[in-house]
């Protein structure tokens, strides 16, 4: 009776274990911007993937919308483990000490997205994913949004428009010499906060993706939009180091080939989604959009190129020389 009972109990306890092994491993995916940006809908995506190579092993909970952390909170929170991973934008790797990341930030650096995904995709993007592992984070792959363009209440034609006005920055010290570049005074917010701001005229203006611009309302209280491409915004995609290398082997190949898959898919879709939205702000009436001739553009190229090398100190010479070999710019010949 002895030996039943103790058999008895052995089968329970394996029961119970195989309880707890079968429980899926959560991942809080926490990001600031709507379900229905680029890197709302990659998210998405890659909580599909992970679902489907996994086979339910993995769940992954997408929070966005700054619901779980907003812009300045959920780096920390990745750090000590309450979140398993981000996207967030690139701008937010200087304030962690990874001043390098700040290239991206630089104004007219990269001509289009065959530029710039010579880098991301390439050596030096490998590098600078890299560069986070000191920190605790583990770099897994870039997503676009797309190339900016400035917006405010008044028409911006020429740099001089930008004079005097509060320009709404991320945490970039890089953008916010671009912004004093054009004789406007930036203005450092988080980006959930940016609506209320200009309706309340906070700030002036801003610059953004169109699907941020339109996805957050802010063309409804900004009158003027100039289709400067004036920079890049795009997200690193990142998890808590010490949670990814303690994932089972088989897990974590099965999750790189899920953010693979919705890396393809989120840079598919930027410029799709981003035209979309420019033509749902155009469409809606309450921002008067400006194409600048090439002529036009060319006096906020000037203007804003030697935002390039007073950053070098900050960047670092030899980062900012690495993109412009593999993107084939040359400031000099502007």
């Amino acid at each position: 009776m002895k030996i039943r009972a103790l058999l008895v109990g052995l089968f329970a306890v394996g029961l119970s274990a195989a309880a707890v092994a079968a429980e899926p491993i959560v991942i809080k995916f926490s990001h600031v911007v709507a379900n229905d940006t680029p890197k709302g809908k990659a998210a998405e995506k890659f909580k599909e993937l992970a679902d489907k190579y996994t086979k339910g092993a993995v769940k992954v909970e997408v929070y966005a919308n700054s619901t779980l952390y907003k812009d300045k909170e959920e780096m920390e929170a990745l750090q000590l483990g309450a979140v398993q991973m981000l996207a967030p934008s690139l701008a937010k790797f200087g304030p962690l000490g990874v001043r390098e990341f700040e290239v991206f930030d630089l104004p007219y650096i990269f001509d289009g997205y065959d530029a710039l995904h010579k880098v991301t995709t390439g050596d030096v993007g490998k590098e600078l994913l890299g560069k986070l592992e000191k920190r605790g984070i583990k770099g897994l792959a870039f997503w676009d949004n797309g190339f900016k363009s400035f917006s405010a209440n008044t028409p911006i034609k020429k740099p001089e428009d930008l004079k005097g006005k509060k320009m709404r920055v991320q945490s970039s010290k890089v953008l916010e010499e671009q912004m004093r570049a054009l004789g406007a005074i930036p203005q450092v917010m988080a980006f959930s906060e940016v609506y209320q701001a200009l309706q309340t005229g906070v700030v002036d203006g801003t610059e953004n993706p169109h699907s941020n611009l339109y996805t957050q309302k802010m063309h409804e209280v900004q009158k003027h939009m100039t289709l400067t491409d004036h920079g890049y915004l795009g997200y690193a995609v990142i998890t808590n180091k010490k949670f990814w290398d303690g994932l089972p082997a088989e897990t974590r190949s099965q999750l790189e080939q899920a953010v693979k898959e919705s890396t393809e898919f989120a840079n598919q879709i930027a410029k799709e989604e981003n035209d979309k939205a420019l033509e749902a702000v155009r469409a809606s009436g309450k921002t008067e959009i400006y194409q600048p001739t090439d002529a036009e553009k060319m006096v906020f190229k000037k203007a804003l190129v030697p935002v390039h090398k007073k950053m070098e100190s900050r960047i670092g010479a030899e980062t900012i020389q690495s993109i412009y070999k593999d993107t084939g710019f040359d400031p000099s010949k502007l």
